[in-house]
């Protein structure tokens, strides 16, 4: 496809609201599963050092 101006390309023929969010939704959903997946991890990290603290106490 060809446009003939950045506002065209922006409109894609009368779809560029549902094109662009379509995109953008698809990019909140990206961003979201990182910040839940980070934070995943962090709770894992922390579960095992608790973890880890804890074994060492029942050594000793």
């Amino acid at each position: 496809m060809h446009w003939a101006s950045w506002q065209d390309f922006w409109a894609m023929g009368g779809s560029g609201r549902y094109v662009w969010g379509a995109y953008g939704l698809v990019a909140l959903a990206l961003a979201t599963e990182v910040m839940m997946l980070r934070a995943r991890v962090r709770r894992a990290r922390e579960m095992a050092r608790r973890t880890s603290d804890w074994s060492k106490k029942e050594t000793q």
